[in-house]
């Protein structure tokens, strides 16, 4: 009879052990999220780069990861994490004014290229504003001066994203003619983001705070543009002639998640801005998906998710 029951109990415990394990379902989802990256990023007519990083598991999904792309305005956000760092450590005060000069105005996007000669002076925080929000050029020149270009480069040599640099201020295509851009890779911008989002940086927490909060004031553009305006994005894009970038921290409630999108041998805006949409909706629909979800796929309101 003993025997009898040692063998039933030895029968049952693979039964109980399966019953403990939860299923491998959303494991066969981020392979094909994985796949699907891996799908767009050949599809497209220029070379990709892309990391995402899951902020809640740390999972990352990558193609062309440690590939080096030019930044175009994406190098801001270094500039802003810079800016912050300086004002934390006493160097400057963000209440500092600064003129607009003619030396530091140049075209593309923002507004300062049109203010007359050193008629106005503005503060290191509106420079920063102008600089994120309406991606100006001159504005970012400006703020270039007062920080140094081997400083931020620097405090990202220090953060670990040694691949990141500041070597040239806005509109300098002589400069780009000899190669000489502004740099970073998909994998280092995620973890930058990354890092906002859990406040890693070199600053204060109020600092981390406003740095976020900064990136979220709303901005148009292909990445953003396949995201509920619901949903709160801190981010910052990226384009010169023949490449684009965008950095983003995306904020679904129960699945937040970075992403870093890099494209470079552009045909035109067009053609890099499909694969920027179609990337960044990819990535919203996963973590749509897989977020407040249990390990058996079923979906509960957030405040019953362990954290």
């Amino acid at each position: 009879m003993l025997a009898m029951l040692a063998i039933l109990a030895l029968l049952a415990m693979p039964a109980l052990s399966a019953q403990a394990q939860p299923p491998a379902h959303r494991d066969q989802l981020a392979t094909k999220f994985r796949s699907d990256l891996q799908r767009l990023a050949t599809a497209a007519s220029g070379v990709v780069g892309i990391s995402v990083i899951d902020l809640s598991s740390g999972q990352r999904f990558d193609v062309n990861e440690s590939l080096l792309f030019p930044q175009g305005s994406a190098i801001k956000i270094p500039i802003l994490i810079e800016l912050f760092r300086r004002a934390d450590r006493g160097e400057l005060k963000l209440s500092d004014r600064l003129p607009v000069q003619r030396n530091n105005q140049v075209g593309g996007s923002g507004l300062l290229q049109y203010f007359s000669d050193g008629g106005s002076e503005l503060s290191l925080h509106d420079l920063a504003i102008a600089m994120v929000v309406l991606s100006d050029n001159s504005a970012t020149n400006v703020l270039i001066d007062r920080l140094g270009m081997e400083r931020v480069s620097q405090t990202m040599a220090e953060m670990g994203a040694r691949q990141t640099k500041l070597q040239r201020k806005m509109i300098r295509p002589e400069e780009s003619a000899r190669g000489n851009e502004n740099l970073s890779t998909p994998k280092e911008a995620a973890d930058l983001m990354a890092r906002i989002a859990r406040c890693d940086l070199p600053v204060s927490a109020a600092s981390c705070a406003r740095i976020r909060a900064i990136l979220e004031i709303p901005k148009s553009g292909a990445f953003r543009d396949a995201i509920p305006a619901s949903v709160p994005v801190a981010w910052k894009p990226g384009g010169i002639e023949g490449a684009q970038t965008a950095w983003g921290l995306v904020n679904v409630p129960g699945g937040p998640y970075v992403i870093a999108i890099m494209i470079n041998y552009g045909v035109d805006d067009a053609d890099m801005e499909r694969p920027l949409r179609e990337i960044s909706s990819a990535a919203y629909k996963y973590f749509t998906q897989i977020a407040r979800t249990t390990p058996y796929g079923t979906r509960v309101p957030l405040e019953n998710i362990k954290k």
